[in-house]
């Protein structure tokens, strides 16, 4: 258990950002969900439009930190790429 008044503020901020980068893992984990569902069935337009979402789950949680930049350019060129192998 945290000591310091230190250690005790650093604590209360991560549980607090804890519960922000778990939203947006959340979002991305939904958008990709969906995004996937709609490209195993052959909706490919339905799932065009699901992209952008997609991409804006991904650079929203890299800007914020929650995932790392290059992880997020390549969960994107993997989603991209999906979809262009199943056209």
């Amino acid at each position: 258990m945290a000591i310091t008044s230190s250690a005790k503020k650093a604590h209360r901020v991560s549980l607090r950002k804890r519960v922000f980068n778990l939203r947006r893992k959340q979002a991305i984990n939904e958008a990709v969900k969906s995004f996937k569902k709609l490209v195993l069935d052959k909706k490919l337009n339905e799932a065009a439009k699901l992209l952008p979402l997609a991409y804006k789950a991904y650079d929203k949680a890299a800007k914020e930190h929650t995932i790392k930049r290059g992880a997020a350019d390549r969960k994107k060129s993997q989603l991209a790429k999906l979809l262009s192998s199943v056209k």
